[in-house]
């Protein structure tokens, strides 16, 4: 009897740990499926003239005369990537979620992932966006936009972001 009634208190218990425990979470399904946390609204998909694929940026901080500083989110779709550009005064990126590429024009491409912080030299060509199969978040600081925010260059080709893998 003693062994029924405790068989029949561990069900229990066990069925009543299992209904209590807490039900996933929106963040927690998608990064299960790789699917960016959006931290930032979606914002306008930009131009096909400085992006192959999809991409979407939103301002956060526009540039005026007090900071002298432009700061924005851009979201890329997997495969999203921007023309080669460079900015006057140089760029920061902060890589809020994801996995992308960022490459300076004759340097090796660098792998981008959550948490990476890229300096991109004044009047540098660069590109950045997302992997073949992870979007990609950033952040984008552009300081003394008096000088001008950027430079909008060529596409970059299939041949260079293969490169990347």
């Amino acid at each position: 009897m003693k062994i029924k009634i405790k068989i029949a208190s561990i069900l229990i218990i066990g069925a009543f740990a299992t209904s209590c425990s807490s039900p996933k979470n929106d963040n927690e399904m998608k990064a299960e499926r790789n699917e960016l946390i959006e931290i930032f609204p979606k914002g306008q998909k930009g131009p096909s003239e400085n992006f192959t694929g999809n991409a979407y940026h939103v301002g956060l901080v526009d540039p005026d005369s007090t900071f002298t500083t432009s700061v924005g989110n851009v979201y890329f779709e997997p495969g999203a990537r921007s023309n080669w550009h460079s900015h006057p005064a140089g760029q920061i990126l902060i890589i809020t979620d994801g996995v992308g590429y960022h490459q300076i024009e004759g340097q090796p491409i660098e792998i981008l992932k959550k948490g990476s912080v890229v300096k991109c030299p004044p009047n540098v060509r660069h590109w950045h966006g997302a992997s073949e199969n992870v979007g990609l978040q950033q952040l984008y600081i552009v300081p003394n936009t008096e000088k001008g925010i950027v430079n909008w260059q060529e596409a970059v080709g299939d041949e260079v972001y293969k490169n990347s893998r």
